[in-house]
Parts: C-alpha cells; sequence; structure tokens
C-alpha cells in the first residue's frame, strides 16, 4: 500500500432514526459511527482487515441533534507492532454553519488480521509534528493506565 494516510474523517446527517428517547442522537448510533470510523483509519492504515480490541475514555460532552451535520475524525496516535491506537473526536453543528462543536472522544484500539485471524504486522507510525509527537505521548500514558485498569479488574473477571 502506498501513502496510507493516519487521519481519515466521516461526514454526514444525523437522521431522525438515530433519535432517542429525549429527542436527540442515540448514544448507541455515536459509538456506532466512532467505531465505523476507527476501522476506517485502521484498515486504511494498515491494508488490512482490523478489528476493535479497545474503546476506552468515551466521553460525551453535548448531545446531538437531528439534522445536525456530524463529523468524526479519526487519527493514528501510536502503532505497535499489529495494533493501532486512534483517536477519535466527534463534531457537530448545523449545516447552514460553518462551525461545529465537539461532542464526544474516545480513544480506540484495533488489530490488522489475516484471513485466519492472527494479527499480522503494520506499517509503522512515526509522529511528524510537535502535536503528532503530543498525541504519541498520550497514547502511552493511556497504555500505562489502561494497564493499571486492567490489574484492578482481574479479580472480578
Amino acid at each position: 500500500m502506498e501513502n496510507p494516510q493516519h487521519t481519515v474523517t466521516l461526514r454526514f446527517l444525523a437522521e431522525p432514526s438515530d433519535v432517542n428517547f429525549g429527542g436527540k442522537v442515540h448514544g448507541g448510533a455515536v459509538m456506532k459511527w466512532i467505531d465505523q470510523a476507527g476501522f476506517t483509519c485502521a484498515a486504511n492504515w494498515s491494508g488490512q482487515y482490523c478489528v476493535t480490541v479497545y474503546v476506552g475514555g468515551i466521553r460525551f460532552y453535548k448531545p446531538i441533534s437531528i439534522g445536525d451535520l456530524v463529523e468524526i475524525s479519526a487519527s493514528i496516535i501510536y502503532t505497535g507492532n499489529t495494533s493501532m491506537h486512534i483517536s477519535i473526536h466527534v463534531f457537530a453543528g448545523s449545516p447552514r454553519q460553518r462551525e461545529k462543536e465537539k461532542t464526544t472522544h474516545c480513544i480506540m484500539v484495533f488489530a490488522a488480521i489475516d484471513e485466519h485471524g492472527k494479527t499480522v504486522p503494520i506499517p509503522k507510525w512515526v509522529p511528524q509534528t510537535d502535536h503528532d509527537k503530543s498525541m504519541e505521548d498520550y497514547a502511552h500514558r493511556l497504555m500505562d493506565l489502561r494497564k493499571t485498569i486492567e490489574d484492578e479488574m482481574k479479580p472480578y473477571l
């Protein structure tokens, strides 16, 4: 695969079928869109089929209204040998206005797999800018936190 992109952006209008009982977009619909954007970013980067390994720190800041233009940005922030950490930001707002508000953020980890379900190596992502380096550091801090959380949860699994 030549020159894979480390960022993918999906845009679409929130539809009436996405509504919850409160009249806003259902959180489950947003989570589905996040997974689709993360998968697209991971598959594009790796050139492989990818599976979700982890979704963490999902934070809903603001509701999304029916008819809003939704923009989901998924960016590689760290790569291991077979896995990719992806930062996801969701923005939404009126399609009549340029400015969109951040509604949701989370981190996802995807693994690239072959047709037998075995993990396969992926291209290394190398941070280029100060922002990229900051995001890679963020991914490392989150990996440390995730290890602590997993250790804490072991007795209850």
